[in-house]
């Protein structure tokens, strides 16, 4: 369903844009949204990993402590790399 005035193929109401956290309500995962491929939402989990798809239906925002988690796994992560 489309709303009067939203442009075909801007993300849902309630959608993070990309560079923001959401999780995937249909298994609770957690992931960076790196962008969009038709009406799915492309996630990856913090820290890297491979990317999946997600029904833009099934993406919510994440809270502010999830999003903290989150921050920290990618920090923990980026200081594992070599220099």
């Amino acid at each position: 369903m489309t709303g009067e005035g939203s442009a075909p193929g801007a993300p849902a109401a309630g959608t993070p844009e990309a560079g923001g956290f959401a999780v995937d309500a249909r298994d609770g995962r957690v992931g960076r949204v790196v962008g969009r491929s038709g009406p799915n939402v492309r996630l990856r989990p913090p820290g890297g990993g491979p990317e999946w798809e997600c029904p833009s239906e099934a993406v919510r925002p994440a809270s502010r402590g999830v999003v903290l988690r989150a921050r920290v796994a990618e920090a923990n992560r980026e200081s594992q790399l070599p220099r």
